[in-house]
């Protein structure tokens, strides 16, 4: 993703005076923001609710009246789903399918968010890798040392991940 002055999050930066300091990174939860449809939004909230315990104690709630209703326990007069309760059978299986459907959605948009997340996150170390690039050579080091003694940190690192290789991690100072 490249520093689009056009894209969704993007804002430039004002110094005091008026002028133009340049661009600053966007922002993901402000991308995703202005991305969200009233739709969205919805299937969020729906999805939101049915991950919680009051979803739960609501549904318990309401299959425990159904069934004393529907087993004659308040009288014959207010059966109106007799055993086997193929009405709240129906409903259930409505219920679950939707409630997957927006499961679904709200993954399918989650996934967007890492996407988007994932696409800043590579802007940003673009931007920190060109900036040491230029204060390296404003400092006068050499790259290809540097780069060395990047890839010495790595594999080192990599090496003592391994609880069996004995191998402490390193601190990056300068060798």
């Amino acid at each position: 993703m490249t520093a689009d002055p056009q894209a969704p999050g993007f804002r430039r930066s004002s110094a005091p005076d008026g002028s133009r300091r340049g661009p600053r990174l966007r922002h993901e939860r402000l991308v995703f923001a202005r991305m969200r449809t009233s739709q969205d939004r919805f299937a969020d909230a729906i999805t939101a609710f049915a991950g919680t315990m009051g979803f739960v104690y609501v549904h318990a709630v309401w299959f425990a009246v159904w069934i004393a209703l529907n087993l004659s326990l308040f009288g014959p007069a207010a059966v109106f789903d007799p055993y086997p309760f193929g009405l709240l059978t129906m409903i259930v299986s409505l219920e679950a399918i939707f409630l997957s459907t927006f499961v679904m959605v709200s993954q399918n948009r989650q996934a967007a968010r890492e996407s988007i997340r994932a696409d800043l996150v590579f802007e940003t170390n673009v931007r920190a890798e060109v900036w040491a690039v230029h204060m390296g050579k404003a400092l006068g080091l050499d790259p290809e040392q540097v780069e060395r003694h990047v890839q010495e940190i790595l594999r080192q690192s990599r090496s003592a991940m391994d609880p069996e290789s004995g191998v402490e991690p390193v601190a990056p100072e300068a060798p």
